[in-house]
């Protein structure tokens, strides 16, 4: 029996139905679909592929710097191009562990080129919590 067969895919935890902005949208706009959503990442695509991603500390960080307008600046002057992007398949042992090594904050499930879920460290502690209920219940 393979290692990863009784390991769950990242699909089980992930937040589906993900909400994403444009790379040209104005940070303004980015700050009121979070706050809206109650989000803390954002994937930003571009001709709906995933180039980017914002979090509320990339938003928050660009806000409090002096002359900067959020209604002007856009998206893309302050995502991070480095995205951690994975299948839904995805063993969520391995994920979890890639988030920890890196400190990313989520990852993007991108299936067919198209984003369809995201993975937090919010998700990755209710996987945790449902797996030891599972496991010693």
């Amino acid at each position: 029996m393979s290692k990863h067969r009784s390991i769950p895919e990242v699909r089980r935890f992930m937040s589906t139905e993900p909400h994403t902005i444009g790379a040209d949208q104005t940070m303004a706009a980015a700050h009121e679909t979070m706050r809206k959503h109650r989000i803390r990442h954002l994937p930003v695509l571009s001709a709906s592929r995933l180039v980017g991603i914002l979090s509320d500390r990339d938003l928050h960080m660009v806000e409090t710097l002096r002359d900067v307008d959020p209604e002007r600046v856009r998206v893309e002057e302050a995502m991070s191009q480095e995205v951690y992007a994975i299948r839904p398949d995805a063993p969520i042992d391995e994920v979890v562990k890639e988030m920890a090594r890196h400190k990313y904050g989520s990852a993007v499930i991108v299936d067919n080129d198209h984003v369809v879920g995201v993975f937090t460290t919010v998700d990755a502690c209710r996987a945790f919590s449902e797996m030891l209920h599972t496991h010693l219940g």
